[in-house]
């Protein structure tokens, strides 16, 4: 969200990579400790790991929330987490989970936006997605969810290449947005991203638009993550290694440039029955509709 301050500063080099390496890209898989993947920016009280390490949890209180970002950024790829969202009253938290060029909320950045809108107990929880290019967003979708994300974990995975990018529900695909050469060209595939998480208080916006308020009486909140998993090409400088991408990777392969034949069977039953809002359908805010609005997400 434009609001959103990131808490984020200082990086250092990726510890774990597991690599199928060409002269034009790095791919890694990460699945090793959070302090190898992760840098965390919040009070040491509201960071806590399960024994193994295996599970981080994060909390907000009305002093802090709490967030972490990785230590390299990544331009294309499969981004992957696992995460059990706040249980009960959660009005006005958000637990986010998103992607983005700067370590800071810059007027110029990309981001690739996953949001969970807390909610008050009974009602359903509500996943907003976004995109960002070049520091202009404002194409927003909320989902219900086919399931209680606060009950058990559930994986939510962005697919990233130059020709779509897809948001993942337990690998069903909820959103697509295409790279159809817009004369608008707003498609975020130049700059090489982070991936963050956080926790924090949006009363002002996240739950019906404002009215419902955070519950401070109910503190901590605590978002759980666990099984963090990236498959993507590292961003190196001072040479760019990701500028150019080859078709080694499945993630930049063809059969990754549009959804299979069981996907969008998949993503056709997502569109009728879970969407809450879609700003391609929403003719108050744009009269005119957005460029991309027109394709179909398996043109």
């Amino acid at each position: 969200m434009e609001r959103r301050a990131h808490l984020f500063a200082g990086l250092l080099l990726i510890a774990a990579v597991v690599a199928v390496l060409t002269p034009l890209c790095r791919a890694a898989e990460s699945r090793a400790s959070f302090d190898d993947n992760f840098s965390k920016s919040c009070p040491e009280t509201n960071f806590k790991t399960s024994e193994d390490g295996g599970t981080w949890y994060l909390s907000l209180n009305k002093e802090a929330g709490c967030g972490f970002m990785t230590k390299q950024r990544y331009r294309f790829g499969w981004f992957s987490m696992k995460l059990k969202l706040v249980g009960g009253d959660s009005a006005g938290v958000v637990t986010a989970y998103y992607m983005c060029s700067e370590n800071a909320a810059g007027p110029e950045r990309d981001e690739l936006d996953i949001e969970f809108l807390g909610n008050r107990s009974g009602q359903p929880y509500l996943i907003q997605t976004n995109v960002y290019k070049n520091g202009t967003g404002g194409r927003e979708m909320r989902h219900s969810l086919w399931f209680d994300p606060t009950e058990d974990f559930h994986t939510y995975s962005i697919l990233w290449n130059n020709h779509q990018i897809v948001f993942f529900v337990d690998r069903v695909p909820i959103r697509v947005f295409k790279n159809a050469n817009y004369t608008n060209n707003f498609f975020p595939n130049e700059k090489p991203m982070y991936l963050f998480s956080s926790i924090w208080n949006a009363d002002d916006w996240a739950t019906r638009g404002g009215l419902e308020k955070t519950d401070w009486k109910k503190e901590p909140f605590v978002s759980s993550y666990k099984e963090f998993n990236v498959d993507g090409c590292q961003w190196e400088d001072p040479y760019p290694a990701c500028v150019s991408t080859t078709t080694d990777n499945w993630w930049d392969q063809y059969d990754a440039w549009h959804l299979s034949k069981d996907q969008k069977t998949d993503y056709a039953w997502v569109q009728r029955n879970l969407v809450i809002y879609d700003y391609c359908k929403d003719p108050e805010r744009y009269p005119k509709l957005p460029e991309e609005c027109w394709l179909s997400p398996w043109d």
